[in-house]
């Protein structure tokens, strides 16, 4: 069990140290062809018990991708009718809406008429009868059932305008996938584009773009990450997590300061009716609350995650510690129709140790807190404006009890409007000032060349940067948008500043109603970047200039039949003044330039496969495949990255065994990376044989087997309970990276999961 968690990332380490969201654009323009949803049976709505005339409530209904009803809120309406009817709807199921073809996410204004009881007619006079023979309630008067619920208006809710390059994951599709753990954050890794370092690692390249150049977004706030350290799942509750967009590349404008990838997460609307959800596994627990106050123009919500770990682990190697827990809350509060005020917060905390001769030696601990104030107007044409500020904390102890920190003030300002049927304008501000700061005086001799360098890497200092952005989408004709946008970033860090210009277009053709071509182009720039995103621990030095991207893709999606897509797209990134110490193979060597310093260019190139029919269906599954090469030139030496994976290949399926009992496994299978010979010998020599260029040797291929059970029990129209048993790489495979043997990767999983 300790070789199991720790190997993997010590492996790493030792390498290492030798907020309703603004940004979701409105609905398309109205020439693409939307489908509402539609109810699958009449709906039952029975007239309240004690109620008396007419009455009509009006419902605002959020109807997912897969036809549930996500919420209910009432309109308008009294009680008690108000109340009857949005119990009903909250147990309705309905064909998803559909735009060209794609279900999507929508909300639904609803009208409910409710009748009085239709009284019996009097019978004729007869005979007097013996006593009656029939249970007396047969004679009660029959009740006349509320008028069929009519839709009023349909909103397609979550879908940007325009995102050609991107890949999304709903929380309730990824419950079924086996190896997430019901975790959308974990799911990243099976998208296109993805290649792993270590199996069950949450940290990968993205089109060839190191771990350090991926961003992280949630809610609108900038987070260094969103996996927990080891086995990996997310900082935030899954119940609060709406959706999760990787953007590969050629991201929005909204996005900047990473020339990598771009995974931004969207937190669910807030709701004013009392709901929660909960789960209790083998390694940690958490839950979920959320209700409304003042009459609902108030809402509130709490969320924790606690792990036990520790105590596992002690029972099998009391040597180790692994602990990891976290913490969301939201309030919101209505000032009117248009405006409403809100305070998020959320934080994390991991740490990862051994005991060593008595002693407890932190391999890495860390935590990062966010608070986040907004406030959100609307504007008219469904126009919308959200001004935040955001304070953050981050910390990392990493060996010898060195600890780095940072204290964050940021602000921002967005901003979207339709300005005609066929153009949506969009723009923001952006900037955050940063303090770092660290323990000096227990970094042991500050004349070892060690702490030297270590301190030279991670100065205290005050950095600060400024951003602007604007795009527009214009739908030029029916079967053709496009989105030119262009980013504007200053940085300065200690004496030294820098600027960027990044320029972004993007188009999306509809060649048919079912077929469409998406091209993707942009420009992006970052400051120097750390191996990994670790809190508070972020290389201050401008002095070599900023890294950059340049990055393009050319793809086709198509809408087959039985509900499945597919998509194939072509992609070619180059990237400059890299600091990528992990692609080129640097561990520092006793050297600075080794650690941050080194500056590579590179190039990534190569195809994406994604065919998808939603887990969620009698039976889902989908096929992930991606061909790439990616390359590094240092000191004139052009090499495959270290973390070079010819294929990458994920596949699952998900069938409904029936009883309320569902099944899932999938399959996972990546080539080995250069090992350590064919990367780290080759930029330093001139003389590398072409041969170990075009073909080096390899690591071993990787495979692994995921699977998960689960039993479902529907105690009532919302609520619901569920047994799930699942395990990460079921066949106990294990994976070599540079020659050596690392795990199994294993995680078992055994659990209840429910809701109301």
């Amino acid at each position: 069990m300790r070789r199991s968690f720790l190997a993997p990332l010590a492996a790493l380490l030792a390498v290492t140290l030798g907020a309703p969201p603004v940004h979701a654009a409105p609905e398309a323009p109205a020439e693409v062809a939307t489908t509402p949803p539609s109810l699958e049976s009449t709906p039952e709505v029975a007239y309240p018990e004690g109620a008396e005339g007419e009455a009509n409530v009006v419902l605002v209904i959020v109807v997912d991708k897969e036809g549930g009803v996500r919420s209910v809120d009432v309109d308008a309406g009294s009680e008690p009718f108000a109340a009857a009817a949005r119990a009903a709807a909250a147990g309705w199921r309905f064909t998803p809406a559909t735009r060209a073809g794609v279900a999507v996410t929508a909300r639904i204004r609803f009208a409910v008429a409710f009748h009085p009881p239709v009284p019996a007619a009097p019978p004729p006079p007869v005979a007097p009868a013996p006593a009656p023979t029939t249970p007396a309630a047969a004679s009660r008067p029959p009740v006349a059932p509320p008028a069929a619920p009519r839709a009023l208006e349909v909103l397609v809710q979550g879908e940007r305008a325009l995102a050609p390059s991107v890949s999304t994951l709903s929380r309730t599709e990824v419950r079924q996938l086996p190896g997430a753990f019901g975790d959308p954050f974990r799911a990243i890794e099976v998208l296109p584009g993805v290649t792993p370092i270590v199996s069950g690692l949450p940290y990968f390249y993205v089109r060839g773009a190191p771990p350090g150049n991926v961003g992280y977004f949630f809610d609108g706030v900038r987070v260094p990450y969103l996996f927990h350290v080891a086995i990996g799942p997310s900082v935030v509750h899954p119940a609060l997590v709406e959706r999760v967009d990787l953007y590969a590349g050629g991201y929005p404008a909204e996005f900047g300061r990473f020339a990598g990838a771009v995974v931004a997460a969207d937190a669910t609307a807030p709701r004013t009716d009392f709901h929660g959800e909960g789960n209790l596994r083998l390694f940690d627990a958490g839950a979920m609350v959320e209700g409304g106050f003042a009459d609902g123009r108030g809402t509130a919500l709490v969320g924790a995650r606690y792990s036990y770990t520790a105590a596992l682990l002690s029972l099998l190697s009391p040597t180790v510690r692994l602990d990891y827990r976290d913490y969301q809350a939201r309030v919101t509060y209505d000032l009117g129709a248009h405006d409403r005020i809100g305070v998020f917060a959320f934080g994390s905390y991991d740490l990862l140790s051994q005991v060593k001769n008595g002693i407890e030696q932190i391999a890495f601990g860390s935590e990062f807190y966010r608070v986040d104030a907004r406030w959100d107007h609307a504007l008219p044409s469904a126009g919308k404006l959200r001004v935040a500020t955001t304070w953050g904390f981050d910390q990392t102890r990493v060996g010898e009890q060195r600890n780095a920190r940072d204290v964050l003030l940021g602000a921002r300002a967005t901003i979207v409007q339709p300005v005609t049927s066929t153009l949506l304008a969009r723009g923001g501000l952006d900037g955050q000032a940063d303090t770092y700061r660290a323990d000096a005086a227990k970094w042991g001799d500050p004349d070892d060349p060690g702490v030297q360098r270590f301190n030279d890497t991670f100065p205290a200092r005050s950095d600060g940067a400024m951003g602007a952005w604007a795009d527009v989408v214009w739908k030029a004709h029916p079967r053709f948008e496009v989105t030119p946008g262009v980013r504007v970033d200053a940085f300065r860090s200690g004496g030294t500043t820098a600027l960027s210009v990044d320029p972004r277009l993007a188009t999306k053709t509809f060649v048919t109603d079912r077929v469409r071509v998406l091209q993707a182009f942009g420009l992006a720039h970052q400051p120097p970047s750390f191996l990994v995103a670790v809190p508070g621990l972020t290389p201050g030095s401008l002095a070599n200039g900023l890294q950059s991207s340049v990055q393009t893709s050319l793809g086709v999606e198509a809408d087959l039949p039985a509900s499945t897509t597919a998509s194939l797209t072509a992609f070619g990134d180059w990237f400059y003044d890299m600091t990528d110490a992990l692609g080129t193979g640097s561990s520092g060597g006793g050297q600075n330039r080794g650690l941050v310093d080194t500056r590579s260019t590179g190039r990534a190139y190569g195809l994406e496969l994604y065919v998808r029919r939603r887990l969620t269906q009698r039976l889902g599954g989908f096929l992930s495949y991606t061909l790439s090469r990616s390359t590094r030139t240092l000191d004139g030496v052009t090499f495959p990255a270290s973390f070079d994976r010819t294929h990458v290949l994920n596949a699952a399926l998900a069938f409904d065994l029936g009883r309320a009992w569902r099944a899932g496994t999938r399959v996972t299978l990546y080539t080995g990376a250069p090992t350590k010979a064919a990367t780290s010998d080759s930029p330093t020599t001139t003389t590398t044989a072409t041969s170990n260029v075009s073909d080096p040797a390899r690591d071993p291929l990787f495979y692994r087997l995921d699977v998960r059970l689960e039993k479902r029990w529907q105690l009532a129209p919302t609520a619901w309970l569920s047994f799930v048993a699942e395990m990460l790489n079921a066949t106990l495979h294990k994976e070599i990276v540079s020659g050596q043997e690392i795990g199994p990767v294993s995680i078992p999983s055994l659990g209840l999961e429910g809701g109301f």
